[in-house]
């Protein structure tokens, strides 16, 4: 049986400008699939077990540490020991700012096969507490499979990405600078609307610009950064409230799944890029 312990690697009086390092306890209690002693009885002969707790290890001794951790909610009769989850890490020297923002790496696993180790770039913006997501091309999306050589693999990717950090700080002060027309903004609003709904047999019945509403003054800006952030925020967190088809007043969901979360993100990012690009 596995019994490593990250009990005595994570600095709980760690901090920095923009949260606070998750202590052994919240991740037990958030993620307690980071913790699996062994795979799901689902997995092929083939699969090699190493736990999220050993990586995330690795990561902590490559001078990571833990900000956020999400587990997808397990079905009715599944062991959430195996749940997909994922890690949100940042560089305890990471002096890089984006905007308003700080970069991170997401890490996300499954012990039940149906999920290679998975590296995404992340960024954190405290305004709205709201992970993005950057994905361009083949950049900042990297897949390990669960093999022998996974630790050091996640954390030569882990590297890799921390690498092109300015890259992405190059794409997000553009996007600060560039400003968008009403009928762009609207075009925008109606894109993020099909991402957040692709998956919907039936859609909410509200007009899509309904999502470009700012939560706050800091938000309202017609800058492509902001209607960006209004419209990932609408789409992730949720809270619309709209009158059904039978009159009644409901609310949009928050997106808890997350398949669901790297799908919508990483599509609204890449739709942003291409605005910026255009």
């Amino acid at each position: 049986m596995n019994t490593f312990s990250l009990s005595e690697a994570i600095a709980p009086e760690y901090s920095h400008a923009f949260g606070r390092t998750l202590t052994i306890d919240e991740l037990r209690n958030r993620t307690p699939a980071v913790f699996a002693g062994n795979a799901s009885a689902r997995t092929k002969p083939t699969y090699r077990f190493i736990n999220t707790a050993e990586v995330l290890q690795a990561l902590l001794n490559a001078g990571f540490q833990p900000s956020a951790a999400q587990q997808t909610r397990s079905r009715s009769g599944s062991d959430p020991t195996y749940a997909r989850h994922m890690i949100r890490l940042r560089r305890v020297r990471e002096s890089l700012t984006l905007v308003d923002c700080i970069p991170e790496i997401c890490l996300i696993n499954a012990h039940d096969g149906t999920s290679a180790y998975q590296l995404l770039a992340g960024l954190y913006r405290p305004l709205c507490t709201n992970g993005l997501l950057c994905r361009m091309g083949d950049f900042a999306a990297i897949r390990i499979p669960h093999r022998s050589t996974v630790v050091a693999d996640v954390v030569a990717g882990a590297l890799q990405i921390t690498a092109q950090f300015e890259q992405i700080g190059t794409r997000v002060t553009a996007m600060a600078a560039r400003i968008l027309t009403d009928e762009q903004q609207l075009a925008f609003a109606h894109t993020a609307y099909a991402i957040r709904y692709a998956k919907v047999e039936t859609r909410p019945a509200f007009a899509p610009e309904k999502m470009l509403e700012a939560r706050r003054a800091a938000d309202a800006a017609p800058t492509l950064w902001h209607t960006f952030n209004r419209l990932q925020e609408s789409a992730l967190t949720g809270g619309l409230s709209y009158r059904s088809r039978t009159q009644r007043l409901v609310r949009t969901r928050r997106i808890r799944n997350i398949r669901e979360d790297v799908r919508i993100n990483t599509a609204l990012w890449q739709s942003a890029c291409r605005i910026l690009e255009s």
